[in-house]
């Protein structure tokens, strides 16, 4: 699958959420994690990328089946509600 500029950033925003998984970005973009990981050494400078790499290593929250619930989603009670990639105000 090509992406496009708006599709890349996005794939590296969610990559660099620690509650993403990479299951996540599956759905949405059809990537796998070695594809994303890929991507990511692509698109970022090597020492970005290998902060990453160490940073997701071994993180629970990246992979469904390590997670500790199965049910809704995680958000932040100080998250701003996200409406069409702009922060909306309430």
């Amino acid at each position: 699958m090509k992406l496009n500029t708006i599709q890349v950033d996005r794939v590296i925003e969610m990559a660099w959420e620690d509650r993403t998984t990479f299951e996540a970005i599956y759905f949405q973009f059809k990537l796998k994690e070695q594809d994303v990981i890929r991507l990511m050494r692509q698109e970022m400078k090597p020492s970005s990328f290998m902060m990453w790499r160490k940073r997701v290593q071994g993180r629970k929250t990246k992979h469904e089946k390590l997670r500790s619930f199965n049910e809704g989603r995680f958000k932040c009670s100080r998250q701003k509600q996200i409406t069409q990639n702009s922060i909306s105000k309430r």
